[in-house]
């Protein structure tokens, strides 16, 4: 295993970056990525064994329900590019053992790829979203054939890709880029249908970050949150880049480029569920205190309101429980939740966010925007005016109020809060994708017998139509 201080020598490997128009040379150093990074050698430093078999328990196929319960209810507490490791690579197992019948070799460079990430104790981040183009086109009619990630060239020992990823979050400070194709390819689109694990550093990978996180020109109490744990997005470039075959899980079978899409929203929707159920805790406990605070707790549409906030988090643990509960199974004995109460948690969780956001700053106030910095209640000239008027009664004093104030604004209405805002909606594909695979997956014909019997009509007789 890795200490983190390993890790983050490990990401002075040449890999080409770039943020806010410069080139970066050392994302360890550089402002805007360095809290990123610095958060994932945290990561590392909290599981270091020092053991020589030890690995993390990020690298885990669960085959039970317990299992799964604990492995999303551990995740729940990591990194975002530890979380995305442990997703991603459960993605590619997923897809192997639905492609290994028919593709055993990509099965099996699947499960060797796990166990080389695990010994090398890596961190990757899965690559789906291509740049499209004009969307109502498919690949072969855009007017640049980049524009959806392909196969260039292949070759005795590997293929070579280009195109380019969007969305990838923490691409800056990763190891590897697990790419899959964005949607399911037709036949003239084999060049299309391609999923493979690329180095971050590998020769023609280029990365633009966007950057989402405190201003460096306030201090941490201004951003209690981001300034602990920032986010990094990346636009991914690949120009011409090698892909050696024991890393290619795909290279032109249309009938499977869905199903690294598939296995990924399975994935990625239970552990956005898992952490939207600790989301929705985290704002019925803001909601309690800053009413506390403002001395309004006892008052009845703030009482109405928390009561909404708690049904919306515990409805998301809810379906959390009954996504593992119901698990499935893979005939190598995986376990995997169940697809349509993760679907539908997912959904509900994302629908509802902006009405639970938009009732705890009803409940907080206006001074979620304007209450003044940190540094001004430590301004001597400022101090008493603050201290004076800030404050609302015994126990609550201007520091304490300034604190949560400053807390709901960059969790929910800032930089951060922002991105969290978009990204509850297009995680793990759009709201109309969880609704897809929700109506997949309902039992319709249980739904119709239920209703016949109801109208008095003999369902054996009635004609399915």
């Amino acid at each position: 295993m890795l200490t983190g201080q390993q890790y983050l020598e490990s990401l002075r490997d040449g890999r080409k970056m770039y943020v806010n128009g410069h080139a970066v040379p050392d994302v360890t150093q550089e402002p805007l990525l360095r809290g990123s990074a610095l958060w994932a050698a945290a990561g590392y430093d909290r599981y270091y064994d020092q053991a020589p078999d030890a690995c993390g328990p990020y690298f885990f196929i669960p085959t039970s329900v317990d299992d799964l319960r604990g492995q999303q209810y551990r995740q729940m507490h990591w990194d975002f590019p530890t979380i995305s490791t442990s997703n991603g690579l459960l993605m590619v197992l997923t897809a192997a053992s639905r492609m290994r019948a028919q593709y055993p070799v990509y099965a099996q460079r699947a499960l060797a790829y796990f166990e080389e990430s695990k010994r090398r104790d890596i961190r990757a981040v899965i690559t789906i979203t291509d740049a499209k183009g004009n969307r109502s086109l498919p690949p072969l009619k855009q007017d640049d054939p980049d524009l959806f990630v392909h196969i260039a060239d292949r070759q005795p020992d590997g293929i070579v890709i280009r195109g380019a990823k969007l969305h990838i979050s923490s691409a800056a400070i990763a190891h590897d880029l697990i790419v899959m194709p964005t949607k399911a390819m037709k036949r003239g689109e084999e060049d299309y249908a391609v999923a493979c694990a690329v180095p971050v550093n590998a020769p023609g990978v280029s990365v633009v970050n966007a950057v989402f996180s405190a201003r460096p020109d306030f201090d941490a109490g201004f951003y209690p949150y981001s300034s602990r744990y920032p986010m990094s997005e990346g636009l991914v470039v690949f120009d011409d880049v090698f892909v050696p075959s024991d890393r290619v899980f795909l290279a032109g079978e249309v009938e499977h480029s869905a199903t690294f899409a598939h296995s990924l929203g399975l994935w990625e929707r239970l552990g956005s569920v898992g952490h939207y159920a600790e989301l929705g805790d985290t704002l019925v406990g803001f909601a309690q205190l800053i009413a506390e605070a403002n001395g309004l707790a006892k008052v009845p549409h703030i009482k109405d309101k928390i009561a909404g906030l708690i049904t919306y988090a515990t409805l998301i643990r809810a379906g959390l429980e009954a996504a593992i509960e119901h698990a499935n199974f893979t005939p190598e004995g995986w376990a995997s939740p169940d697809e349509l109460y993760t679907n539908a948690a997912k959904f509900y969780a994302a629908e509802q966010f902006s009405a639970m956001v938009r009732d705890l700053h009803d409940i907080a106030g206006g001074s979620v925007l304007t209450a003044p910095s940190s540094r001004d209640l430590r301004n001597p000239q400022t101090a008493a005016f603050l201290e004076k008027y800030l404050r609302t009664m015994e126990g609550v004093d201007a520091a304490y109020r300034m604190r949560l104030f400053h807390a709901i604004r960059d969790y929910t209405a800032d930089a951060y809060g922002g991105w969290q805002h978009v990204t509850m909606i297009q995680a793990g594909g759009g709201l109309y994708a969880q609704k897809v695979v929700v109506a997949k997956h309902y039992d319709m014909e249980r739904a119709k017998r239920l209703a016949l019997e109801v109208a008095g009509l003999n369902p054996d007789k009635t004609s399915k139509l």
